[in-house]
């Protein structure tokens, strides 16, 4: 059994991309999309944690979206970017999964799953906007990968995407350690997702929690925190001028003609 790599990010290609920068080829922008998604391992599987805003330019269009998709009985997906893409990418996904199961017989396979997705994305080369954390746990332990848009894939221990990513993996870096528990793992991930919601104004409302573990079903929970709104008290904006101005309404006088039978 591959062990993920302890803690951090590998930073040996700096140079390279250093090199590369200079030689005149621009570096691929940062890919703006608007969510928080995170994912971890703990002692006895993973928890997989995202928030539900879904925004449409500075639009928030929907409040309470479903960013967590199933694939497998064991194997579950956050996803973030276009809505539609992500939708579409893990129902196709899934369904494959499904047919592979229906042909061997045996669960599905973290590994699968995976070169199912970053085989999709890689073919149309980011121009379908879904960046991926996928989590399960199968015959050979607990999975957690995240996948990007081009197709490219990283195994860490704890992983964050979306715009809200560097807020989470914040709280990341500087609180987890191996071995957690359940309770601790889902105590972690619901406080990066909440550090995504409070500093990123594409993420928000509630966060939705998922829990994959060799015991299932899976324990999957909608609006795990659910957001109370916003509550200012008067008198904190400091109110630089007033001016009332009365309004005159004018009823209009209409003449109704009765008619009796």
């Amino acid at each position: 059994m591959e062990v993920p790599p302890k803690g951090g990010f590998s930073f040996d290609l700096c140079r390279r991309n250093e090199m590369i920068a200079g030689k005149g080829l621009k570096p691929p922008s940062f890919l703006k999309t608007g969510t928080t998604i995170v994912g971890l391992v703990f002692q006895d599987g993973i928890v997989l944690g995202a928030d539900t805003r879904a925004t449409e330019g500075p639009i928030v269009a929907d409040k309470n979206c479903e960013k967590i998709h199933y694939m497998a009985p064991n194997i579950y997906c956050c996803g973030a970017g276009t809505a539609a893409d992500t939708e579409a990418v893990t129902d196709m996904v899934s369904s494959q999964l499904q047919l592979h199961r229906y042909a061997t017989g045996r669960e599905s396979r973290v590994v699968t799953a995976l070169t199912l997705l970053k085989t999709h994305l890689f073919s149309y080369q980011g121009y379908v906007s879904a960046a991926l954390v996928l989590g399960g746990v199968d015959v050979t332990g607990p999975h957690l990968h995240t996948i990007y848009p081009h197709g490219s894939t990283d195994t860490l221990p704890f992983a964050t995407m979306g715009s809200g990513s560097l807020a989470a993996m914040a709280v990341f870096e500087s609180k987890y350690r191996e071995g957690l528990t359940r309770d601790e793992g889902i105590s972690l991930v619901s406080e990066a997702i909440c550090s995504g919601i409070f500093n990123d104004l594409g993420s928000g409302s509630n966060v939705d929690v998922c829990v994959i573990t060799k015991e299932l079903p899976i324990a999957e929970s909608r609006t795990y925190i659910s957001s109370k709104g916003y509550s200012f008290v008067k008198g904190q904006t400091e109110v630089l001028s007033t001016k009332i101005t009365p309004l005159k309404l004018k009823v209009a006088e209409v003449e109704v003609d009765v008619m009796e039978e």
